[in-house]
């Protein structure tokens, strides 16, 4: 079994421990009531303009697709290239009924330009991305780049470091239904021991907000989601500059 440190797994064993548990990952994730929905929500707080028509979005860390189709019912016009770094995500993912806008390539997103992946993009969504790179800084100044003046950024990812509450019901979760669920599935709780870890060692939502801001992006603010997960689960909104 891989070990996980203080901070979850060494950033380039991510993928592996995705590609570990890709199959039983739908399954997983369909348990939990909120997790479509969330991303969904983080997709229409977006406001991309008239269905996408005409509109290039990136779907950055895509996983087995979710976020995909997040962004495709929030932008069913637009083209839409979805990323991610781990094979077995995205054979999922590419199992699945997509219409001829969306497009699929394995890369990590640090080396999203090597493998043809070119801006300008009129959106991106990275939804629980960002927790899980060795460089984030770096990264969220490549999406600045990636994308059109003006246009947003969406990053859905976890955040309680600012909220006693917050920590204490992830943790809880974390224990009493993710890590027995992936061992049950998998036999293998290696990644959701990283998910537990890296969250709570993750940046707090006003030190996330910073970063964006130290990254160039304008506009910077976030906003949480409903129900056990308020305070959890944040959409950071940042546009790039004009």
């Amino acid at each position: 079994m891989v070990s996980v440190g203080q901070r979850g797994l060494q950033r380039e064993q991510v993928p592996g421990a995705f590609d570990v548990g890709a199959a039983a990952y739908d399954r997983l994730v369909g348990a939990n009531p909120g997790y479509h929905d969330h991303l969904r929500i983080s997709a229409r707080r977006m406001r991309i303009a008239d269905g996408g028509r005409g509109l290039r979005l990136l779907d950055a860390g895509c996983g087995t697709g979710a976020s995909t189709a997040a962004l495709l019912e929030a932008a069913p016009h637009a083209e839409i290239v979805a990323v991610d770094a781990s094979a077995g995500m995205l054979t999922q993912a590419r199992a699945k009924s997509w219409p001829a806008t969306v497009r699929f390539v394995h890369t990590p997103i640090e080396g999203i330009a090597d493998a043809g992946v070119q801006g300008p993009f009129d959106g991106i969504l990275a939804a629980y991305l960002l927790r899980n790179l060795a460089d984030p800084d770096s990264v969220l100044r490549t999406f600045r780049g990636l994308l059109r003046p003006g246009a947003t950024l969406a990053v859905h990812e976890y955040s309680v470091s600012d909220s006693r509450a917050a920590k204490a019901m992830w943790n809880a979760v974390c224990w009493g239904i993710i890590i027995p669920a992936g061992w049950r599935q998998t036999g293998d709780s290696t990644l959701y021991r990283h998910l537990w870890r890296s969250v709570n060692t993750f940046d707090g939502a006003r030190d996330f907000q910073r970063r964006l801001v130290a990254a160039g992006f304008t506009g910077v603010h976030s906003e949480t989601m409903p129900g056990w997960q308020r305070d959890i689960v944040h959409t950071f909104l940042a546009d790039a500059p004009r």
